[in-house]
Order: C-alpha cells, then structure tokens, then sequence
C-alpha cells in the first residue's frame, strides 16, 4: 500500500457513550439441577428442584440460612421462575428483596395473604392441567415456576400471632407442599427448632428433600431425617459444631448422605441478587414499585 492512501477509521466513541455490551451471566433454569454443595469425597453435589421441596432444619450456626441462600440465588437467576420470600428475620433472605415478587417480613397476616395467592395460583394450574388432560406443567407451559422460600417457619407458625392464624399458616404451608410440586411451585424451608410441634411427621414426610444440619440431639435429628436414622449411624448429633454448612441429606426414599453445602458471603450475595434483579427488571419479571404496591406475587395463573 502507498504511504499517501489514506484509511478511513471509524468513529470512536466518546467515553460518555454507554458501552454496547453487558454483563453475561449463566443461562439458568430451574429445570437444571441446583449445585448444593460437595459430598465427603469432594464430588460436586447437585439437587433437582423442579417437581420437589426441600426442608431444612439444624441449631442456629449450623448453616441453614446458607443453603437457602444458595437455592434462592439459583432461582433468581432463571428467568423461568418466580420468587416468594418469607423471612420473619428479614436479613436472611432480605439481600434478594429486589430480585423477588413478594417479601414477607416479620408480619404473620402478611404471610398468610400470600400463601392464600399462592395456593389460589395453584388452583388455577391444576384446573388448567384438568382442562389439558395433562398431569404436570413443562418447561415449556407459558407460565413461570414459583419458588416459596421461608426462613424461618418457626416464627410464622408457632411465635408470631396467635394459634388460629398460626394453624393456618401452617396448613396453608403443607397444601402447598402437597400439592404444588406438579403445576412448578417449589417449596424451601428451614428452621432451627426441629421438634415435633415445629416439623410434625405429616408435614416432614412430603418434603422430597431434607437437609439434616448440625442438631443438639439425636432425636431432633430424626425429626428432620426421618424416624430411626439416628441409630442407624445416621446423626447430624455428631457432626463438628465448627463445620457449619455440614449435614446429612437425604432424598424420598434414599439412605442419609454427608454433604458440605456451598457457601456465599453476604458480598457474593449482594453481588448475585444485583445482577438478578437487574436481568429480572430487563425482561420485565419484577419491577421495584410493582413489588412494594402489592402483596400478591405476579405468577400468572
């Protein structure tokens, strides 16, 4: 090329202009397992939400609030779901408030308007399913899934309000984890006081999945597990009270496995639930006004 041809550039842009890229995050799905933790042997551990519920129970320290935290952050970053926060704390699950539908905070009535919606949600699905001839929702159904996550269900079921809303909450809680799994919404739970008042059989047992943390005693590990896993070897009784996030899972019908789940500092969640909500209010899932007007979550029925 000759000295004297010139080369027409193109024109840059001035540093005030908004860059033509943005941030890239993994395209999730709640149809794709949820990474949980590692087993004892150091394999990666991943739990199918989809169609199932998890209830997790251990002594405060234990590490519950971690492993609900690392649910939820799947859920907010797949476009599919929905989210439903219970959090009679409000700063378990309070970092993911703006990437959510509906958070509940220490306020039981609160809690038990949208339990109601959520249940009418479901009622709406099965009657669509009945309609369809059809047993279960699919990826590909036009509405979302819902993930109701709740720390902790003490509170809302045994110290806030008084017996009779208590008792609903409670059975407005076990109708949803009965019957919601095949119209897509999930259930996670956790709580630490795993006693029989708190976590009785009828509602343990319909909970696919259980999460064992650390426990005082063997019986409030049984309680979480399943009766007579403790004398079989199978005690969150034994686990180091300095390893939290340890714990004994296990599935329907499955022998109790160790696992260690995964852990995110309060700045990983911050960061996560940031690009949550962002992705969410892009796509028009949630926006901030629409939240904080209403208590009723936007899953279409």
């Amino acid at each position: 090329m000759d000295l004297t041809d010139t080369i027409e550039l193109p024109a840059q842009e001035s540093p005030s202009d908004p860059p033509d890229t943005v941030p890239v995050g993994a395209g999730l799905s709640i149809f794709d397992p949820v990474f949980l933790g590692i087993d004892e042997f150091g394999q990666a551990v991943y739990l199918p939400m989809i169609y199932r519920n998890i209830l997790i129970g251990g002594e405060p320290g234990a590490g519950k609030s971690s492993l609900l935290n690392t649910i939820v952050g799947h859920a907010a970053l797949c476009p599919d779901v929905r989210l439903c926060l219970l959090d009679g704390k409000q700063v378990e699950l309070g970092l993911w408030e703006d990437a959510c539908d509906v958070f509940v905070g220490p306020d039981l009535n609160h809690a038990i308007r949208t339990l109601r919606r959520v249940q009418t949600v479901m009622d709406n699905r099965y009657a669509f399913l009945k309609a369809s001839r059809r047993r279960k929702i699919g990826p590909n159904d036009v509405f979302g899934q819902i993930l109701v996550a709740c720390d902790e269900i003490a509170y809302f079921s045994a110290t806030a309000g008084d017996k009779k809303d208590q008792e609903l909450f409670h059975a407005l809680l076990r109708d949803i984890v009965a019957r919601g799994r095949a119209v897509g919404i999930m259930v996670a739970a956790a709580t630490q006081r795993p006693s029989s008042d708190i976590i009785p059989t009828s509602l343990r047992d319909i909970f696919a999945w259980r999460f064992a943390g650390r426990c005082t005693t063997d019986v409030s590990s049984d309680i979480v597990l399943g009766h007579g896993w403790a004398a079989r070897g199978y005690s969150s009784n034994t686990i180091d009270p300095n390893n939290q996030g340890a714990g004994f899972l296990i599935a329907e019908g499955g022998i109790p496995a160790l696992v260690k789940a995964a852990y995110m500092t309060d700045a990983d969640i911050i960061r996560v639930a940031d690009y949550a909500a962002w992705t969410r209010r892009q796509s028009g899932l949630v926006t901030p006004t629409e939240r904080h007007a209403t208590t009723d979550i936007k899953a279409a029925a």
